[in-house]
């Protein structure tokens, strides 16, 4: 080993070196540019606690590629291991950047202004002048265009000096600023693992929906969330408002009220409330907030078998798939016999024709014309083995479809017609009704991270326009009349600094009630 060579650090060395890299600026930058090029995959692909529909049909369309993804969390970004690190890194780093600069700070602001150097010149920008005055009236006059600054007097020999300094908000808003940035990430994190969210479709003319897990359509939560503590409340759905510009206008089709309206109660056995909820204006019930999302409209289906037994009759959301509302929807009927039906097709509120044939779309959003065209399976639907299934997703595995003369055998309804099936039954197209989407979700703590970031604002405005300032004046006597030397030192480098000189002699010279030449 050769004698120049570098001992190799110890432990606790090793450990007080990682936790100066872990904790400098440097490093908390670098990890708050991780965290947000992190964030980019969660826009990128579906995730399962906003829509796991989107989850469900992106694993269809991407066998190959979509269990890949899977394993490394991109369908679940922000909760993934290597997101929660990062997360937490930051956090860690912050708190170490904060806490000793902290102190740093409050032992300058109770420190007293430098003394004044000897040489001024040396100094950025610096000047001089005589005056009549004495010197006990330059440190007056000195104290009065100084203001608000920290200012201490001392007597050297005869001269009299004044240091002064101010300014100190700025380092303040800056702590602030990154104070604010932990509270922030502490307020989101808070939420997200004692938060929970879920979405769930309900339709019109008295379709409810109790606050439980079976109930949601989607549901996602914290991990130290705990689904026994879900809030007991309960709603009934009346009606659905959705109202469109109307045919003729520049903006046709486009939205313009969008309204649920119903009856909820907060508890059991308590008496229903009325509520009427509207784009960006939710229902509060207690800490839970429910969100109109969407609507979209919900065909019911009356389905009978060959022995003319009703083996389905609901309402069945369809989803829109456009601005028109084409809506895509599936039918499960597990009730007939022998073999158990689906049905997969379109939704048309507004069905144009053209040349004697159906448009697979739709001309406007309202329901003026609307019509159904469905696609008819037989098999297993697989439900029976017990397996959860989306209800907007066909498992055409186990099934075969109907064809007509080697065509697909479709059907297609408007309100109140029957159309025969292939097996002997029929399916009938009985009214038309309306859905609601709820958001419902609750965040603790969601106010910490707005207030975490107005606090961040104005701490860096703050941090940003205060200048922390040094100044010095040193009052000499030199025959009949006083040397007065000035000297001002920014902390920040600025390039107003000389400016900023200019106009502090002058409000110094009117303090001191005269105008007098500058000497050097």
């Amino acid at each position: 080993m050769s004698d120049n060579a570098v001992p190799a650090l110890g432990r606790r060395e090793f450990t007080r070196w990682f936790w100066r890299q872990l904790t400098s600026m440097r490093t908390a930058l670098l990890l708050l540019l991780l965290l947000a090029i992190a964030a980019v995959p969660g826009s990128l692909y579906p995730q399962r606690g906003v829509d796991a529909r989107a989850v469900e049909t992106y694993f269809l369309e991407h066998p190959q590629l979509a269990p890949a993804l899977d394993k490394i969390g991109m369908f679940a970004v922000y909760s993934s291991p290597w997101f929660s690190a990062i997360y937490l890194l930051l956090m860690v780093s912050l708190v170490g950047c904060i806490l000793p600069r902290s102190f740093v700070y409050l032992r300058a602001a109770r420190a007293r202004p430098p003394k004044a150097p000897r040489n001024f010149a040396r100094l950025p920008a610096s000047t001089s002048f005589e005056t009549d005055r004495s010197p006990d009236e330059v440190v007056a006059a000195a104290r009065r265009a100084l203001g608000r600054s920290r200012v201490d007097v001392a007597d050297r020999d005869g001269v009299q000096e004044v240091s002064a300094e101010r300014g100190f908000l700025r380092e303040a808003g800056n702590l602030v600023f990154h104070v604010s940035i932990v509270v922030v990430l502490i307020g989101v994190a808070v939420g997200t693992l004692y938060g929970y969210r879920g979405s769930v479709i309900v339709t019109d003319e008295g379709g409810q929906f109790g606050n439980s897990l079976p109930q949601y359509d989607e549901f996602s939560s914290g991990t130290l969330f705990n689904t026994s503590d879900l809030p007991p409340f309960a709603l009934t759905l009346d009606q659905v408002t959705a109202r469109f510009q109307p045919f003729g206008s520049p903006q046709a089709g486009a939205p313009r009220e969008f309204r649920a309206q119903g009856t909820y109660t907060a508890d059991p056995g308590d008496q229903s409330k009325p509520f009427d909820i509207t784009v960006n204006h939710p229902l509060a019930i207690g800490s839970t907030s429910v969100y109109l999302l969407g609507q979209g409209y919900a065909p019911v289906f009356k389905v009978t078998d060959a022995n003319g037994d009703v083996v389905f009759d609901d309402a069945v959301p369809f989803l829109p798939a456009d601005p028109t509302y084409t809506s895509n929807g599936i039918v499960k009927v597990t009730e007939s016999k022998p073999e158990q039906l689906g049905f997969q097709g379109f939704f048309l509120p507004t069905a144009v024709t053209q040349g004697g044939k159906e448009l697979s779309t739709s001309a406007h959003p309202a329901a003026a014309n609307p019509l159904v065209g469905l696609n008819v399976w037989h098999g297993d639907l697989g439900l029976d083995d017990g397996t959860p299934q989306s209800v907007f997703i066909l498992d055409k595995s186990r099934m075969k479809q109907y064809m007509d003369g080697g065509k697909p055998f479709r059907v297609s309804l408007q309100p109140g017609q029957t159309a025969d099936l292939p097996d002997g039954g029929t399916i009938q197209f009985t009214e038309l009704r309306q859905f609601a989407r709820f958001q419902i979700g609750s965040s603790p703590l969601v106010r910490v991270p707005l207030f975490g970031i107005v606090a961040g604002l104005l701490g860096l405005m703050t941090s940003l326009t205060i200048k922390p300032r040094r100044t010095w004046i040193r009052a000499r006597r030199d025959g009949s009349r006083t040397v007065v030397d000035v000297a001002v030192l920014d902390r920040v480098p600025r390039d107003d600094l000389p400016a900023d000189l200019d106009d502090f002699l002058e409000r110094f010279k009117d303090a001191l009630g005269e105008k007098t030449e500058e000497t050097a």
